[in-house]
């Protein structure tokens, strides 16, 4: 049995922003020159993920950062007449009170060990969030804290040194393959994928609907 839990947040324990995301590509079509909303979309998204590829070390930014400058940018290609600013403060109002999936709560009441929350978001509106579900995790494990973001290897690692644990006592539970799936295994933590949308599964990854189930895996036997 595992002497922990590592945990996503954003996508495992609460929901994701797509619906909010939605709302804003589609103001940025409204208000300038693009042919669809999801054009704005796909833009949106290739700023922001270069960005965030590129930032770690001396070139870290935070979520805040990097979410303004890419709709900053993505609303001067589109000749929007929308705020760059203002939209990314409004995202982040939903990202201090995110809904929380119905068995999060539950989850985090009966785990047989501690659980740390290792998010890819910035410290201050994660614990914001925490505070607003009256989660109580063991501890939290920012990007803003590693100055590098999941999948790199740099949170996971101080996230283990942190707790004083080895990669072989830990699971990492998360919604994303890519960063926290492979980004687990990268540095030998094994890893739980959330598969709430029963998305084809990949070979040789443990794969769950909802948190609960996490329980019922080998780690948990």
């Amino acid at each position: 049995m595992v002497k922990a839990i590592f945990i996503d947040f954003y996508g495992t324990v609460v929901f994701e922003d797509g619906e909010n995301v939605a709302k804003i590509s589609n103001r940025i079509f409204e208000t300038g020159k693009a042919e669809s909303p999801s054009q704005v979309d796909s833009y949106w998204w290739n700023v922001f993920k270069t960005l965030f590829e590129n930032s770690y070390r001396e070139n870290f930014q935070t979520q805040r950062e990097l979410e303004t400058q890419s709709l900053i940018d993505t609303i001067e290609h589109f000749d929007s007449s929308e705020d760059g600013i203002k939209l990314s403060n409004e995202m982040f109002e939903y990202w201090v009170k995110p809904p929380i999936f119905e068995e999060s709560k539950q989850f985090f009441r009966e785990c047989p060990v501690p659980v740390y929350i290792v998010s890819n978001i910035d410290r201050a509106d994660i614990l914001a969030a925490i505070d607003y579900h009256g989660l109580s995790p063991k501890d939290v494990f920012t990007s803003e804290d590693a100055k590098s973001y999941k999948p790199r290897k740099e949170l996971f690692e101080l996230a283990l040194k942190s707790a004083g644990l080895s990669a072989d006592e830990v699971v990492h539970i998360g919604d994303s393959l890519s960063s926290d799936i492979r980004g687990a295994s990268s540095v030998g933590i094994n890893a739980i994928w959330i598969n709430r949308s029963g998305k084809p599964v990949p070979e040789g990854v443990t794969a769950v609907q909802n948190l609960l189930e996490v329980f019922d895996t080998e780690y948990f036997k």
